[in-house]
């Protein structure tokens, strides 16, 4: 990673992150479109039954949702801290807009699936830890390439709390390949990734302490 070339063109740079911006933009944009063509249904059946009926659709465009505006949220910070660019940052920064281009079609795959089903929630999982893996890996390549890191940037970066979350989506697909009947809401153990943070960084801590 130490040897790869920083290009350092601002007009790359800037196609580079506005062409980020705009795929995730429509990537998200495209998670309303099966409810938009159910407003038909929603006029005949009423409000309440037709969330009734379509409750693990809505269920899987919310998480969907907020899942794509996290990664952008965090692709927005991470990529605060440069102002160049490596030939392979660029591939895994394609990487994972082909992640997040995807998840549109396993989200209509889950919701347009009965519940209990395994594979989807492979699919669907698998998806989520690609692009969160993905991003991470650009955060690490970041932080090990000589000169891409911008100095002011250097005490932000905490690859630590990247991992915790790679490490809690690998958990949660795994929970829901094997608790099928649970289902989707294996996906709140998401929501631990700050306290785990918090204990993983306090083990590293004490573990750099006792070694020194």
């Amino acid at each position: 990673m130490g040897r790869m070339a920083v290009i350092r063109t601002q007009r790359g740079f800037d196609r580079l992150v506005n062409f980020s911006d705009a795929v995730v933009a429509i990537a998200i944009t495209l998670l309303i479109l099966p409810l938009v063509d159910a407003s038909p249904e929603v006029v005949k059946e009423g409000i309440g039954p037709y969330f009734n009926d379509n409750f693990w659709q809505l269920l899987a465009f919310a998480i969907s949702f907020v899942v794509i505006a996290r990664l952008w949220m965090v692709h927005h910070e991470v990529f605060d801290w440069i102002d160049g660019y490596t030939n392979g940052l660029l591939w895994l920064n394609i990487l994972w807009l082909a992640a997040i281009v995807f998840m549109p079609f396993t989200a209509n795959v889950l919701s347009d699936s009965p519940n209990g089903q395994p594979d989807v929630y492979a699919l669907y999982v698998g998806n989520l830890l690609l692009a969160t893996l993905t991003m991470q890996v650009m955060e690490l390549v970041i932080v090990r390439t000589p000169g891409l890191l911008l100095p002011e940037a250097a005490g932000q970066a905490d690859l630590l709390r990247g991992w915790t979350f790679v490490i809690l989506m690998a958990v949660a697909l795994a929970l829901a390949v094997l608790f099928p009947h649970v289902g989707m809401f294996w996906l709140l153990i998401l929501f631990l990734s700050k306290p785990l943070h918090i204990l993983l960084t306090r083990l590293f801590r004490s573990k750099a302490s006792a070694g020194a």
